[in-house]
């Protein structure tokens, strides 16, 4: 190349830069045709729709003209979203067409080839790519490969290529700033510039620095579970994203973000990510929180939430108890209760009509097992539904001539008839042809509330039911594996009733309460699911997993987590791997390792797994960066002035702050404190609020996935993080730091942080 390289790649990119202005004034032009087209249709819209009420056929006629005029609208409609979604990509595009170019030859070609790796495809004619699509299978060479014979997937199959070269570029508004050429999957330097930059209250998609172990993660399309154990800021989430985006690019067509769920730690986290998967050109999958996913099926109980989960103390039966109800023994002990409901044990209420029962729960029961024992729990529903609704019909009938419908007939207003006529004609025989009209139409809404109940299944007690699950326990299950008493077990049985009466329930009561109601009546669970993903899955226990699974039976799983990072002491992720291994073929599973964190300076990264004994591996990332600093105060305002101190610190070097405490009273005291003292900062009260610019204050319980240029841990004395058990969320709160670290304590210093070695912080006393 007689040209250097800089030079070439410039004028490269000038040329298709210049074809992308070329789409945008043609994408600009068709959005301007296509909202035109759409504003005349929708103004003319009953101008061209032909109205004839006169007639039977004269209706059909004028609703077919509407469903046309309709459809017509409705095509308008999609052309235009479509050519402003093309304007839009194409308008990012011309501030980064692309990142990377590899040239590689194919064999049997005569010669090599060349092609440009960007956010989307580009295109100047139907068969000639200008850039490729990150997410296109020749793409994976990029990411994969080092120098020579490089093998990719594809639709029909793998492919192997002779790689030559790999060049990385380093593009702003349109202008290119660096090359370079390298023979790793990314770049250091490449990769440094990503990281080194600040955090912001929203995650970006950086696609350019996916590495060789994310890409494996990302084009997964053959395990039916794929688990990733990754270190904090090893990437895992992006990677999750991007695979998300990846799975809507490769199977386009078949499937779409509605067929994609994925279940994170907290509303703030989902806020936090909810622009990845739109920079990438995607729409959001659904997204929710287990609690969401939970509580909205019980709106009437209030199930326990974050803080009341992270606040709970158990004494040493409890924790058991709860361990167990979390385990698969107890899954497989509730699906075993609800088969034995087959033949007996059901608990029904009556169904009332006007104060008295119009079903009693003995006639239900009767009902129900009067079927034979071929008939399944959801059959049996079914049945009793059945049975019930041809009473209910019945009743409707024997209803009409009662004293109470002739009275409600006769004091009918004009506007109560109008109502009930709706549109139904008005010529009647007689009118004895018209009182029977009218009184069935009164019957028939003074029923409803008991047509509602059948259908809504509401003659089951699903309280009474799951209570009696729980005291009968004993009699079929050897509490000796539970490691309680038959009284404990009792105690707690009473504490679970009167949480009920309370209308309250407990995370882990609330999974087998509705398993044991899905088992009851039959749920089958949502078959159009495709693919579900479950964000920080140390965090669950093994009931939750295999409920999710229940729930969307059809759907591929990817579960990713650090094992190094349960913030829950009551509950443990230590059996997890070995239960998860019997819920899944494990022919199609797959365990992925993420060892090598990225977030952190290599100074955080070795000072914080530190913190933990037998921790998952964690290898740090060379990026260099100063220290972190222990303050050790002797009193509750020293600690004020040293994160005061710091807080300016930040500003100046225009670093995001997040000050971590424990507990939330721990963050609302610090919070009121650094107000009073002229600081202006946001506390983060509920999963619920969305992250803002500046300081923020946040309870530990609410951090888990967010990261910040500059962590301050807060109050770290011994009383506060004390045993082994702190390990982990002493760890997570810690990493949460990109650049700067700062721990304050009260004059005694916790034993997790003591037992660092003092050559990995600075100490200040």
């Amino acid at each position: 190349m007689a040209e250097g390289i800089f030079e070439y790649e410039n004028r490269h990119l000038d040329e298709v830069l210049d074809k992308v202005d070329t789409a945008i004034a043609k994408a600009e032009n068709d959005a301007d045709n296509a909202e035109k087209d759409r504003s005349a249709i929708d103004k003319n819209f009953y101008n061209d729709v032909r109205i004839n009420t006169s007639s039977y056929s004269g209706m059909m006629d004028t609703a077919i003209s509407i469903r046309q005029q309709q459809q017509l609208l409705s095509e308008r409609e999609n052309s235009w979203q479509h050519a402003n979604k093309r304007l839009t990509t194409f308008k990012e595009m011309k501030k980064r067409p692309y990142f990377a170019r590899i040239d590689f030859h194919e064999k049997g070609e005569k010669k090599d080839e060349t092609i440009y790796i960007g956010l989307a495809s580009f295109s100047d004619t139907a068969d000639h790519f200008l850039i490729y699509d990150w997410r296109a299978p020749i793409s994976s060479v990029y990411y994969d490969g080092k120098m020579g014979d490089v093998e990719y997937a594809t639709p029909d199959g793998t492919q192997t290529v002779d790689l030559k070269l790999k060049r990385q570029f380093t593009i702003e508004d349109g202008k290119l700033i660096s090359v370079y050429d390298t023979d790793e999957t990314i770049g250091d330097q490449m990769l440094l510039n990503a990281l080194g930059s600040q955090s912001d209250v929203k995650m970006k998609s950086i696609v350019s620095t996916i590495q060789r172990e994310q890409n494996k993660i990302i084009r997964n399309t053959a395990a039916d579970l794929l688990f990733v154990q990754g270190a904090a800021g090893s990437g895992k989430t992006a990677a999750i994203l991007q695979r998300v985006a990846f799975l809507l690019y490769r199977y386009r067509g078949n499937l779409n973000a509605g067929q994609v769920i994925m279940f994170s730690p907290n509303q703030l986290f989902n806020d936090y990510v909810d622009q990845v998967l739109p920079e990438l050109g995607e729409q959001n999958m659904i997204q929710m929180t287990y609690y969401q996913f939970t509580r909205r099926r019980i709106p009437n109980i209030d199930v326990e939430n974050l803080q009341q989960r992270f606040d709970k103390k158990l004494t040493d039966a409890e924790r058991k108890i709860e361990q167990f109800k979390g385990s698969l023994q107890f899954f497989k002990a509730t699906t075993k209760y609800a088969k034995y409901l087959g033949t007996a044990g059901m608990r029904f209420r009556n169904i009332m009509f006007q104060g008295q029962p119009f079903a009693t729960k003995e006639k239900i029961k009767d009902i129900y097992y009067s079927f034979n024992t071929t008939y399944n729990l959801g059959n049996r529903i079914e049945g009793t539904r059945e049975a019930l609704i041809r009473q209910l019909n019945q009743k409707v009938g024997s209803e009409l001539r009662t004293k109470w419908v002739e009275e409600a007939v006769q004091n009918l207003s004009q506007e109560e008839l109008h109502n009930l006529f709706k549109n139904e004609p008005r010529e009647f025989k007689d009118n004895d042809e018209e009182f029977k009209f009218l009184a069935r139409q009164i019957v028939m809404k003074e029923l409803k509330p008991v047509r509602n109940a059948i259908m809504r299944n509401r003659f089951l007690s699903i309280n009474a039911q799951y209570v009696q699950m729980l005291r009968s326990f004993p009699k079929w299950y050897d509490l000796k594996k539970v490691g309680v008493t038959e009284a404990e077990w009792d105690n707690h049985v009473d504490k679970v009733v009167n949480g009920l009466k309370e209308h309250q329930l407990t995370m882990v009561d609330t999974t087998a309460y509705l398993y044991l109601y899905d088992l009851i009546t039959g749920k089958k669970g949502d078959r159009s699911m495709r693919y579900a993903f479950i964000d920080e899955i140390q965090d669950y226990n093994a009931f939750q997993l295999a409920y999710i699974r229940f729930n969307f039976p059809r759907a591929k799983f990817t579960l990713l987590g650090d094992l190094n990072q349960s913030i829950y002491a009551n509950e443990t992720s230590d059996t997890l791997l070995a239960e998860l291994s019997t819920m899944f073929d494990p022919e199609k599973t797959e365990v992925v390792q993420l060892s090598k964190s990225y977030r952190s300076t290599q100074q955080i990264t070795d000072f914080t797994k530190e913190i933990l004994v037998k921790g998952e591996a964690i290898e740090s990332f060379n990026r260099a960066g100063e220290l972190p600093t222990v303050s050790i105060n002797s009193s509750h305002q020293g600690m004020v002035e040293a994160v005061i101190e710091q807080l300016h610190r930040d500003r100046q070097d225009h670093e995001t702050s997040a000050i971590i405490g424990r507990s939330y009273a721990e963050c609302e005291q610090i919070a009121d404190e650094l107000k009073a003292a002229g600081e202006q900062v946001t506390l983060i009260r509920t999963e619920n609020q969305r992250l803002v610019e500046g300081t923020i204050v946040v309870p530990s319980f609410l951090a888990k996935g967010l990261e910040f240029d500059s962590v301050i841990v807060w109050n770290t004395s011994a009383k506060i993080y004390q045993t082994n058990r702190d390990e982990q969320l002493l760890y997570t709160i810690c990493s949460r730091a990109m650049h700067r670290l700062l721990i304050v304590a009260e004059n005694d210093l916790s034993p997790l942080i003591t037992k660092i070695p003092e050559n990995l912080y600075i100490k200040k006393a």
